[in-house]
């Protein structure tokens, strides 16, 4: 398995949005970095949902319910959209201050690459936060 973290407004696409909905697709990336992770995402994969600009902080786990397709969105370019639904909420969220003050997180993706909306997440780093964030998956 692999893991990932996925960024949107709240304001935008809230995690609350995702849990009623039970069902997203995740479209409109148009960073090349952000398509090639989402391409390399499999079915059963699990992602942090990360509410970006407001509250910058990660509030839940999403699941990868359909691998990478095109994003009907795009008007022009290669470009694709992956299917989430929620997995589990966090307890706590984990806020971005906090990942950025403890050094075991110098190397994630969203703290090296704040402006990535679809990063990599290590299995070392997916269980810590899991911790941090009171919850076991």
């Amino acid at each position: 398995m692999n893991y990932w973290l996925i960024k949107s407004e709240p304001y935008e696409f809230s995690w609350a949005q995702l849990q009623q909905d039970q069902r997203t697709d995740w479209t409109g990336v148009r960073n090349y970095a952000a398509r090639n992770n989402l391409r390399a995402m499999k079915q059963g994969d699990l992602a942090f949902f990360y509410h970006s600009n407001v509250g910058q902080e990660i509030v839940g786990i999403a699941k990868v319910l359909r691998e990478h397709f095109v994003d009907a969105t795009a008007t022009q370019g290669d470009w694709s959209a992956v299917e989430f639904g929620p997995h589990k909420a966090l307890q706590q969220s984990v806020p971005l201050k906090t990942l950025k003050q403890n050094p075991f997180f110098k190397d994630m993706d969203l703290v090296r690459l704040g402006r990535l909306s679809v990063g990599k997440v290590t299995p070392e780093q997916f269980a810590r936060i899991c911790e941090l964030g009171g919850v076991r998956v």
